[in-house]
């Protein structure tokens, strides 16, 4: 006769880590919109306009990817 051990222990510590896993690959694609949106918005923009918000055309991408 065979026996099957049907008693399966969970380890947390690994759902712990896959959870993380996905909440950090979701976090860096919401920040990669924003960043993306930001860059758009400024770069419709002209000149003079970033001007007046104190910037430069060069400044876009040192802005879009900056994180808070």
């Amino acid at each position: 006769m065979a026996a099957f051990d049907t008693n399966r222990t969970v380890n947390v510590m690994s759902a712990g880590r896959v959870t993380r896993a996905v909440a950090d690959a979701f976090g860096s694609v919401i920040a990669w919109n924003d960043a993306r949106v930001t860059r758009n918005a400024l770069n419709k923009l002209s000149a003079r306009e970033l001007e007046d918000i104190g910037l430069v055309r060069g400044d876009i991408d040192n802005i879009a990817n900056r994180r808070f």
